[in-house]
């Protein structure tokens, strides 16, 4: 998806791009399309197999997330009362007589509507915001590279809500992208300098010295494969590095690896 824009249906006259169809579908699955466009698609999904394809695809991408929330149990009561306020029982009656195909509409909804997910997530102070300042800043390296299983890490302020940084990797890549999404002051005679940590590892691992608000290729082809749950963090250190091989400073940004694909 190309920058903070609001994806939105291609023109009738043309035939979508690849490109158009992806950023549609995810712009529906992370929904942020307007009500006339989620329609749109809604209708278009039955016979469009290019399209249902792009949306299962950003589900499937998107649903390890759901992973990192702790089970919730909502009262019996809570979940239609959301459904009412939100007018999807109507609207699914709507869509039942236009003849959507079954299960169209839930396999469409299943990864958005799932209450434990945000539940979860809004508890730790991530919830929308993290998702999509990843997925909208990481542009096209979500959607998915061949070679094998992709990574999304995001980063926040250890105690805080607001992602810092986002991480993108994969097996096979041979390298990770470090990507700022604001500004991290840094005083002087000081650096940011990155680590990682799988859970079986002895200790951390230098990734090198961070710019801030800089893009950063590192290089991580000496490392062992990339694990789901695999921590990542910024630390400030002296303005040369660390003196020994574990962090010395305080934490500035921390998180865990996520497996997308």
């Amino acid at each position: 998806m190309h920058g903070m824009t609001t994806p939105s249906t291609p023109n009738s006259a043309e035939p979508p791009s690849r490109e158009d169809t992806d950023d549609l579908a995810g712009g529906y699955v992370l929904g942020t399309l307007p009500i006339a466009g989620r329609r749109d698609v809604e209708a278009r999904m039955p016979h469009d197999a290019a399209l249902r394809a792009a949306v299962d695809a950003w589900e499937t991408r998107l649903h390890p997330l759901v992973t990192l929330a702790p089970a919730v149990e909502p009262s019996a009561a809570l979940w239609p009362r959301v459904e009412h306020s939100l007018g999807w029982r109507q609207a699914e009656a709507v869509h039942g007589s236009r003849g959507l195909a079954p299960g169209a509409a839930t396999a469409a909804r299943s990864w958005w509507n799932d209450l434990r997910l945000w539940r979860g997530l809004a508890g730790t102070g991530f919830a929308a915001a993290a998702i999509l300042a990843a997925v909208l800043v990481a542009g096209p390296g979500l959607r998915g590279a061949a070679g094998g299983p992709q990574y999304m890490v995001v980063l926040v302020a250890p105690g805080g809500t607001a992602p810092g940084w986002v991480v993108q990797a994969s097996d096979s890549g041979g390298q990770l992208q470090l990507k700022p999404l604001g500004d991290t002051p840094v005083p002087p005679g000081k650096s940011l300098q990155f680590w990682t940590k799988a859970d079986q590892w002895a200790g951390p691992k230098s990734l090198g010295l961070v710019q801030p608000g800089e893009t950063a290729q590192v290089a991580i082809d000496r490392l062992p494969p990339l694990e789901p749950n695999q921590l990542f963090e910024l630390t400030l250190e002296p303005e040369a590095g660390s003196p020994i091989d574990r962090p010395t400073g305080p934490i500035v940004f921390i998180g865990r690896a996520v497996k997308m694909l």
